[in-house]
């Protein structure tokens, strides 16, 4: 089994194939996002995480997914423009994936595998975040109602 993220890729939400290598070396925040659900405003607070942190060597990877209550039915295109123009969002957001299931995301079933949940590995809603330190390794699990600002102690921690 791989080691950490940097042995997978995926698809920016502008269509091109990335490796996740391209961030060594950062601290991340991995989430699997949706744009009309009750979490939707995290948006706001991660990009304040974001715009906080990134010199610091940190980022966001946001990752829509329509698997829970067909929260984000929007086209890559749509649910890139609904981000930036209503939430300003500017760290990275790729297309949309599944993060549960067979067709999961092998970054997803990787993350997943690294931190579980309560009770199960799968994720059970949009914004589940998942801290991922320097070396590409699976450091904690966050749940979808976890307030982005209230994950600043330990983002600083592995700064």
């Amino acid at each position: 089994m791989n080691d950490s993220i940097y042995s997978f890729s995926a698809k920016t939400i502008g269509g091109k194939e990335i490796q996740l290598s391209e961030y060594i070396g950062k601290v991340l925040l991995i989430v699997n996002t949706a744009s009309k659900c009750g979490f939707t405003p995290q948006f706001e607070a991660l990009q304040s995480l974001y715009e906080k942190y990134s010199e610091k060597g940190f980022t966001i990877l946001g990752f829509p997914c329509n698997q829970f209550g067909e929260q984000d039915p929007g086209t890559d295109e749509e649910i890139n423009s609904f981000c930036s123009l209503n939430y300003g969002v500017t760290f990275p957001m790729f297309s949309k994936v599944d993060v549960n299931g067979e067709n999961a995301h092998p970054l997803f079933k990787f993350l997943k595998a690294g931190a579980s949940g309560f009770l199960s590995t799968n994720i059970k809603w949009n914004f589940t975040k998942f801290l991922v330190d320097r070396n590409g390794k699976v450091i904690k699990r966050f749940s979808p109602s976890t307030d982005p600002s209230n994950l600043e102690k330990y983002i600083d921690k592995l700064l």
